[in-house]
């Protein structure tokens, strides 16, 4: 996924779409979006939902480190001052701490470091939930003059693009439950390309347009000097803290990878539908830097920590 990224950025440098061709592109990713999140609806089933409801403590601590402490890290970043990094990038920076957590990958690090599996999935899919609504109404509260403030027209994109399609997969389910089971791994290809396809949509018109140039060397480095420092911070901070909060060692794993993680697949279409087309290139850059980032800690903590399975903690 992270080559097919890169391709799609490098396509996005040789070959960005441009004039009314860009026009169609961006109905398609609405109606592709559209698609993305009716297939989340269909695929959480309420006997899941239930079976994770009764470990609350476990959840409420996840969902506090994604919703609570990120955002509270973030918000000084508003501070910065004008002209020290362009207005895309700190509403970038802002956002990524506003994002929803990711749900395969944190299940997948959560099972291969030997954790709560079965509570890791039901507070990564919690999140995404729930992201669809409280990220939007974070962005509004945070972000007034990148965001344009409440909106009702923001307010309704948001239910037509998200929610409505979320709330239509779960009315679906009598009928599509079978389906969705049965083709899970194909399913996850759908959840790629939609991301591959606003990645390369936002960079195209941030070529094309050559706003790319607004991304200086400055921005990069205050960008990667945030979010590296950001990622090991919450790595430490969500590890100890399900040890203060005396959660056993399967509970401390998956909170630790459910509480790090911010989601590239649902934070980038929630950016695309908050924000202007012309400025979510930029802004999504340090969402991708800290994805990448995580993927490849996460992956070696992981690993670790699974060798230390037979080991007491």
């Amino acid at each position: 996924m992270t080559l097919v990224i890169l391709g799609a950025l490098a396509l996005s440098i040789v070959l960005p779409v441009r004039g009314q061709a860009a026009e169609v592109y961006d109905l398609f990713t609405k109606v592709a979006v559209f698609v993305l999140f009716f297939g989340y609806g269909a695929r959480l089933s309420t006997e899941e939902t239930l079976a994770g409801v009764r470990h609350w403590r476990l959840h409420v601590t996840i969902l506090a480190c994604t919703f609570v402490v990120f955002p509270l890290l973030g918000a000084p970043m508003l501070l910065l001052p004008d002209g020290f990094v362009s207005d895309a990038v700190r509403a970038g920076l802002v956002f990524l701490c506003l994002a929803p957590s990711t749900v395969q990958s944190s299940i997948n690090m959560t099972s291969l470091a030997g954790g709560n599996v079965p509570a890791a999935m039901i507070s990564a899919t919690a999140s995404n939930v729930l992201g669809v609504v409280l990220t939007p109404l974070l962005v509004m509260l945070l972000l007034p003059t990148n965001g344009g403030g409440f909106s009702w027209q923001i307010a309704l994109d948001v239910f037509v693009q998200l929610l409505l399609p979320f709330f239509l997969g779960q009315i679906s389910r009598f009928a599509t439950a079978r389906f969705m089971a049965r083709n899970r791994a194909r399913l996850k290809l759908l959840d790629q390309f939609v991301i591959v396809l606003i990645v390369y949509g936002a960079f195209s018109d941030m070529f094309a347009t050559g706003k790319w140039r607004q991304l200086g060397w400055n921005e990069l480095l205050v960008t990667l000097g945030f979010t590296l420092p950001l990622l090991a911070f919450m790595l430490w901070f969500t590890w100890n803290l399900s040890r203060w909060l005396e959660f056993d060692r399967p509970d401390r794993i998956a909170i630790m990878f459910c509480g790090t993680k911010k989601s590239l697949v649902t934070g980038v279409p929630i950016a695309a539908v908050l924000f202007p087309a012309a400025t979510v290139g930029m802004l999504v850059v340090p969402l991708m830097i800290y994805h990448q980032a995580q993927i490849i800690t996460s992956s070696l903590i992981a690993a670790r920590l699974s060798a230390s399975a037979t080991r007491e903690d």
